[in-house]
């Protein structure tokens, strides 16, 4: 079984992001990576991880909604699965067959990863719904990484721009100990953070990932 170093992936999504809001404050761009949306920022993280040295596979199907679906339209998808030293990734319709790479990674040592994106403040001023969308749709992505009996490790990365550290600090442990509270299994969280150049009302962003954790 492959061996994941945790803190690796975290910093080396953050040292990323870090280096695109030093790259926008050079540009003197007149909005930083707190702008983007969750789908804004999917290519800078994936771009960051294989950076990094990883292979990075996005909207790979969950392994049980591989089974018994040939056609790869079928079933939910997960929004990064990550390989080490950028190998690649099993097909299961592949598997155990000529079509599959020698070094192909097993889905079950794969990392699954679901990203999510919360910023305080938007390019539309206050973000009313802050705190609905760090309690509800994150809760989500967990559930399903944590509902697929076949996925072995994952976790679920939370971008987070508020005003401060603070804020971000003291909201990231009410999530924690409000899944925790439900039954998720969560893992205590990795979390790296850095400053930005405030333009929206952000002035701080922090990367976290809250492993899941097998029963």
């Amino acid at each position: 079984m492959v061996q994941w170093d945790l803190v690796d992936i975290v910093e080396a999504v953050a040292s990323g992001l870090r280096q695109r809001a030093d790259q926008d404050d050079l540009e003197r761009a007149v909005y930083g990576i707190d702008a983007r949306d969750e789908l804004g920022l999917h290519p800078l993280i994936q771009e960051s991880l294989r950076g990094a040295g990883y292979g990075v596979w996005p909207e790979e199907r969950f392994p049980s909604d591989r089974v018994g679906r040939r056609r790869r339209s079928e079933g939910k998808r997960c929004d990064v699965v990550l390989t080490p030293n950028g190998e690649p990734l099993e097909e299961s319709e592949a598997a155990d067959t000529l079509f599959a790479p020698p070094d192909a990674v097993p889905l079950e040592a794969a990392f699954w990863m679901e990203i999510k994106t919360v910023s305080m403040f938007t390019t539309e001023g206050a973000f009313a719904r802050y705190s609905a969308e760090m309690l509800s749709p994150v809760r989500q992505d967990m559930k399903k990484l944590a509902g697929d009996g076949l996925i072995h490790l994952a976790g679920l990365m939370l971008v987070l721009f508020t005003t401060d550290a603070a804020i971000a600090e003291h909201d990231l442990l009410t999530w924690e100990r409000e899944a925790l509270r439900r039954g998720y299994p969560v893992a205590h969280p990795i979390t790296r953070a850095f400053a930005i150049t405030e333009r929206l009302g952000n002035a701080h962003a922090s990367v976290t990932l809250f492993p899941l954790r097998r029963m």
